[in-house]
């Protein structure tokens, strides 16, 4: 099997039905030299959520935030995997009764 090169392509979604000449060349993306990041901002529900709970701790996440910035932040597959089973093993049992 033969594999193209990998670049981004711009997807383009006709609006009413039409398709613009523009539409048929997809546009190369722009680099600036600098990867982009999302920007994530908690809705008003969210907020309300979290505001008040023990179990959240925002010092927590900031440094959880600075080391993903970093590369840093290093993921235990194994430690996953096994709350994942314990989950599942959780859920069943409760479904099973």
């Amino acid at each position: 099997m033969k594999i193209g090169p990998l670049e981004p392509k711009a997807a383009v979604v006709p609006v009413g039905g039409e398709r613009s000449s523009a539409a048929a060349a997809p546009a190369k993306p722009q680099t600036t030299g600098q990867e982009e990041s999302a920007k994530v901002e908690l809705s008003a529900a969210a907020l309300a959520v979290t505001e008040g709970n023990a179990d959240f701790d925002a010092e927590k996440v900031q440094r959880i935030a600075q080391a993903i910035r970093d590369g840093k932040y290093e993921v235990n597959a194994d430690v996953i995997a096994d709350k994942l089973i314990a989950n599942a093993r959780e859920l069943l049992d409760r479904t099973s009764r």
